[in-house]
């Protein structure tokens, strides 16, 4: 089966959720604008979480997995991700619904023209405290990478492949993933999706890993675009 489209999703301690997940997920690939796939990388869970993602894959050709030895982070399980990744475009949504995969289809709709689609979270059903933080987390990024993303901790993107191979991911680096994909030369762009309740689990961030923890990166991030190589072949014989 010829597959255009991956879609990563990472998991950590997420069993009450993984039920819903492959329910929402099957309506999904029923109307995806690309034949798409799912890869579940479990980020070395402590609950049943691979138990139940093992028995989802059994039951569906188009889902499968890796699992972590140990929890390694979202930045890490990301990685994994565009690793193991064999398809033209690669995307990602968290295990917790609160955004929906049904949304996928208004981020590929734009990623014939751009390189890289976000989507940017409307009408947020988040805590005050977590909308605060999330909020002064974006306005300093957003003046250090100057990428003019609003949202770009929003867990849906979608991505060509080719730059997500090539982005040198490091641990708090998902959080500037259109900053990476501009810095290749590649072109970005943020679409307005939907936003719900987390209904199970608990969230995995909190203020130090939401605000303090994203301001240090900026400073990291300046320190590898001032590095970063990036060139272009005009001529070869090889």
């Amino acid at each position: 089966m010829h597959f255009q489209f991956t879609i990563i999703i990472p998991v950590y301690n997420e069993e009450d959720n993984l039920l819903r997940l492959e329910k929402e997920l099957l309506l999904y690939l029923e109307i995806a604008n690309k034949k798409s796939k799912v890869l579940f990388v479990n980020d070395g869970s402590s609950d049943k979480s691979q138990e139940i993602i093992e028995d989802i894959c059994g039951r569906n050709p188009a889902f499968t997995f890796i699992s972590f030895e140990v929890n390694k982070g979202l930045s890490a399980a990301l990685k994994a991700g565009f690793d193991f990744t064999n398809t033209e475009l690669v995307g990602y949504i968290d295990s917790d619904l609160q955004t929906s995969p049904k949304d996928f289809n208004l981020l590929l709709s734009h990623i014939n023209t751009f390189d890289l689609v976000t989507g940017m979270r409307t009408n947020r059903k988040d805590s005050l405290l977590k909308k605060l933080s999330s909020k002064t987390a974006n306005s300093f990024r957003k003046l250090f990478t100057k990428d003019g993303m609003d949202d770009t901790n929003c867990p849906l993107k979608v991505l060509k492949t080719d730059y997500a191979k090539h982005i040198p991911m490091f641990n708090g680096l998902h959080r500037f993933l259109p900053a990476m994909v501009l810095l290749q030369g590649g072109k970005v762009k943020q679409i307005p999706v939907k936003h719900f309740p987390r209904l199970a689990g608990d969230s995995k961030f909190g203020f130090w890993n939401r605000s303090i923890g994203p301001f240090i990166d900026c400073f990291v991030f300046l320190w590898m675009k001032k590095k970063y190589i990036n060139y272009t072949v005009s001529k070869q014989n090889i």
